[in-house]
């Protein structure tokens, strides 16, 4: 073998080894920048998670402030608060947290958060409502402050004294008996009218109904019947029923009570009081409380 033939060899090596090495530099120069590109875009995506986290944590904070400011606006127009009392807790109690989140947790961030929102769109819906109940309630007082008081100028004060404004609404609220009815049973069941005799009186009847009242709550109420003879005693047996109750700041006695929930349906009540002895004869007179204030009134006579 020449030398002619030998020397091309070698240099075929030597291309060979420079070109293995730029492949193996290329390679090691490809994967450094994509280890960068990576470190980077690892890098961008904490840095649009961190501002997606605080961006969610301001618009919690922001949620917070318009809580506060609806509970209270609903408490005042007298509605009920609870469920954003309920979500006033969660909203502080995400604010409070320190740990990081993972994209997925502040994802789920911002989906409570919209449901955040939505719920403050509905309370802003609720409470336009409770505005016009309001006003309509305020001109329904102010109409019947006027039938009452055609010849007064306390309307004017009405709208500007909040404190006489309430004391009309409770007047308007009060219940009223009507088609009230007294009759006596006698042993065998059968009704009579007044006027009666003690032997057709083993138990007195007395029914009627409420009155229908839109402004009146409904809510729950204790019906009270006071019987008081001619010489002003009311008849009162606690193992019967009695009992007493708070009248113009002073304790007073009742003969019977039910407690009922008003509906405002006109619902009628009835009470059999059974006095256990006979009546003295002369009139008397039956007296209908609803908490404080009377709502009706009838009499009976007993010969």
């Amino acid at each position: 073998m020449t030398e002619e033939t030998i020397q091309p060899k070698k240099g075929n090596k030597g291309v060979l080894f420079i070109a293995l090495l730029l492949v193996i530099i290329l390679v090691q120069s490809l994967k450094i920048y994509l280890d960068y590109q990576e470190k980077v875009e690892v890098k961008e995506q904490l840095a649009t998670t961190e501002e997606d986290l605080a961006g969610t944590m301001q618009k919690l904070t922001d949620i917070q402030t318009e809580l506060d400011q609806k509970i209270a606006e609903i408490k005042k127009l007298g509605g009920d608060s609870e469920e954003l009392q309920k979500a006033k807790a969660e909203v502080e109690l995400e604010l409070r947290r320190r740990t990081k989140r993972s994209a997925k947790a502040i994802q789920e961030l911002k989906d409570k958060v919209e449901g955040y929102e939505e719920l403050l769109k509905l309370k802003d819906n609720e409470i336009e409502k409770l505005k016009h109940v309001n006003t309509q309630l305020f001109s329904e007082n102010r109409n019947l402050k006027t039938k009452q008081n055609k010849l007064s100028d306390s309307l004017v004060s009405l709208a500007k004294n909040k404190d006489e404004l309430a004391s009309k609404v409770a007047i308007a609220s009060q219940l009223k008996a009507e088609n009230i009815i007294i009759k006596a049973v006698n042993s065998k069941g059968k009704e009579r009218t007044s006027p009666f005799r003690n032997r057709q009186l083993k138990s007195l009847k007395i029914g009627f109904n409420l009155a229908e009242n839109k402004v009146a709550p409904i809510e729950g109420n204790k019906i009270i019947i006071r019987i008081i003879d001619e010489n002003g005693q009311v008849i009162f047996d606690v193992a019967k029923g009695s009992g007493n109750f708070i009248l113009n700041g002073k304790e007073e006695f009742y003969t019977a009570a039910q407690e009922i929930l008003f509906d405002n349906t006109k619902q009628k009540l009835s009470y059999l009081y059974e006095k256990g002895s006979a009546y003295v004869p002369g009139k008397y007179t039956i007296e209908i409380y609803s908490n404080d204030y009377k709502i009706g009134a009838g009499q009976f006579e007993v010969k």
